[in-house]
């Protein structure tokens, strides 16, 4: 009996506890959950926010990172891709690149709803080895929940300008 009683205070302790851990991993600013088996490699996991927790069918706006590891070459132009199932929509006048919490000036932003991706073109190059947060306001999460792996690409601002892959923001939505 007391076995059982010290394993029940254990387990609600944990399940108490939970909640709790959720939230000091958003607030640390990684991925809002534990990827195990993704399919994609972990160098290639890219983190994110979203500052109104994902909810299916609810306003949201995504704070997608890029180590500045991921630029050698600086940035002229990010292109984010995403699966034709995501029925989010975005607001392509919300949609800023940080540098420190510095808005970036933009040349233009581009969202091809049919091609699911959208570019962002860069004023000016960015530098090389920069930490960049894209920031997406006005995001309309999609009714249904789901995970969905949004794809960054950068067109480097050095050396040859083919768009090279930056990795990947498994996202969910609940």
């Amino acid at each position: 009996m007391k076995k059982l009683f010290s394993s029940l205070i254990l387990a609600g302790g944990i399940l108490a506890l939970a909640p709790v851990a959720e939230v000091l991993a958003q607030a640390r600013g990684g991925n809002p959950g534990l990827t195990i088996f993704s399919g994609v490699e972990r160098e290639n996991i890219l983190d994110y926010r979203l500052d109104f927790r994902g909810r299916r069918g609810r306003w949201d706006r995504y704070r997608l990172r890029v180590p500045g590891d991921k630029l050698p070459q600086g940035a002229a132009e990010f292109r984010i891709s995403y699966p034709d199932y995501y029925n989010g929509r975005f607001d392509t006048d919300e949609i800023e690149v940080r540098i420190d919490g510095e808005s970036q000036p933009l040349k233009d932003v581009v969202w091809d709803e049919e091609g699911h991706f959208i570019a962002i073109d860069l004023e000016e190059p960015l530098e090389p080895e920069q930490k960049v947060e894209l920031v997406f306001s006005n995001v309309r999460n999609p009714r249904q929940g789901g995970t969905f792996y949004f794809n960054g690409q950068v067109k480097p601002a050095e050396g040859v300008a083919i768009r090279q892959h930056l990795g990947t923001w498994i996202i969910d939505i609940n």
